[in-house]
Parts: C-alpha cells; sequence; structure tokens
C-alpha cells in the first residue's frame, strides 16, 4: 500500500499542461483536440493514467540530468513529478525527494515502480498530493526545485513561478522547463491558449536580480517528428538559476 501526503486543496481545477517528459523523448500530446482553453483537472489526469500502462517515457527529462549532473545532492522538490521518472533519477544521485503531482493514480504508480526499481532511492522519496496552483510549499527548504513542462494560463504563470522561486533555499537551484512559443508555429499538436508557452528570458525577468544568478538561459532545439511522421524542430526554454539570499 503506498502512502500518499496529501493537500486539502488538490481537487482545485487547474489550466495546467502536465506534459511531463513528453517532447524530450518525442511521445505524442496529452493536449487533446487543441482547443483554446484545456482544462486538465485531477479527474481529466487521473483518467488519463487510468488509460494506459505507462503514459510517459519511465526516463527522466533530458534537461533534468544535463543541468543537475555534477550539484552537490541536498533536498530536492519535483514539482508536476508525473510517474516518478526525475524523481526516481534524483534520489538515485543521493538526493533527498519530496515528488508533488495533482494525480492520485501517477503518485501510487510513480511510488510503486520506484520501490520496485531501486528499493534503497525509493526510500528518500516522499510523494505529495497537491494541486501546484493553489499548493505553497515550504520557503527556502530545498537545494534543488525542478519544474518541468508545468503550464499555466498566462494569468497565473508569475505567481506558480514565484512559488517556485521561494521554495529554494539560499545558494539553492530553480529549474524551470518548458514548451517555447515557437512550438505553436508547428505541426506538433499544441493548444492554442495565448500565453500557456513561455521563454526562459520571461521566466529569469520574473527573478529579482538582486537574488538570482542566471546560470542557463536557453532555447533548445530538438528535432522530432509530428504525428504524421513529418519531420518538425521542436524547442524547449530552459532557465536554471541560483539563490543568492
Amino acid at each position: 500500500m503506498v502512502t500518499l501526503t496529501r493537500n486539502t486543496h488538490a481537487h482545485s481545477p487547474q489550466t495546467q499542461q502536465h506534459q511531463h517528459e513528453a517532447t524530450a523523448h518525442g511521445a505524442h500530446s496529452a493536449h487533446g483536440d487543441g482547443t483554446d482553453t484545456p482544462v486538465f483537472d485531477q479527474a481529466f489526469w487521473d483518467d488519463r493514467y487510468r488509460s494506459a500502462h505507462s503514459v510517459w517515457s519511465g526516463r527522466p527529462n533530458a534537461h533534468l540530468i544535463s543541468e543537475v549532473t555534477g550539484l552537490t545532492p541536498g533536498s530536492a522538490l519535483d514539482i508536476g513529478c508525473g510517474e516518478g521518472a526525475d524523481a526516481l533519477w534524483l534520489a538515485q544521485q543521493g538526493w533527498t525527494v519530496t515528488a508533488v503531482d495533482l494525480s492520485v493514480v501517477a503518485l501510487e504508480r510513480a511510488a510503486a515502480r520506484a520501490a520496485e526499481a531501486d528499493p534503497q532511492a525509493a526510500a528518500r522519496i516522499t510523494w505529495k498530493h497537491a494541486d501546484i496552483t493553489e499548493w505553497t510549499p515550504e520557503a527556502g527548504a530545498y537545494d534543488l526545485v525542478s519544474s518541468h513542462y508545468i503550464h499555466v494560463v498566462q494569468e497565473r504563470r508569475g505567481e506558480l513561478h514565484q512559488r517556485m522561486a521561494t521554495a529554494a533555499a539560499p545558494g539553492g537551484i530553480l529549474l524551470i522547463v518548458g514548451h517555447h512559443p515557437w512550438d505553436q508555429d508547428t505541426t506538433m499538436p499544441r493548444p492554442r491558449a495565448a500565453g500557456i508557452f513561455y521563454t526562459a528570458e520571461e521566466v529569469a525577468a520574473q527573478l529579482p536580480a538582486q537574488e538570482w544568478t542566471v546560470l542557463t538561459e536557453d532555447a533548445r532545439a530538438q528535432e522530432t517528428v509530428d504525428h504524421e511522421g513529418r519531420p518538425v524542430t521542436l524547442h524547449d526554454a530552459v532557465l536554471k538559476a541560483r539563490r543568492s539570499v
């Protein structure tokens, strides 16, 4: 039986793209029919995870590996952990991980698979059920705060990223990865809601310069194919920053 730390606000609806690991490995999009106002609440994600044995690749995100390898392990917050590949990889590198997701189905799957794959690493992971658009993590508590492919409407994005930033300890790292707005001009299905994607520069601009040093501010290209097998170049916004105070 998997025990989850639960949050009383976790059932709040949210407009969110939780496409963990998807574009990094060329997986199919979770956007449905590409409507202008996609609403991905807990019921949506629980149903999505129940619909398949594995929704994502089972591999940690490439940007996580490239940006975190070499850091001294400490406490990590994995926001939108999905089926747990990033959380498990972090724990295997020596991090003590709090892995947060809106879907109970995803969390139970993640915990079970981590325990089966590497019991010693799994023991360093706490699985938490919460709606990240409502839940506020403990301030200054984490040496690494990592979020991959979490997208909310533009009006709530700054608030969400500020919550993530506040959770980083002095000297800690903030890593935010998302789909770049350029992706909406490709043949890969993407939601058309204005402002749902962002650039690394936009995220960096939200961080007070006196508190943060930007280490990575990039639009990283990757070659893949769309659902019709046509070649397409996608871009990820990658922001990595260190908190100084």
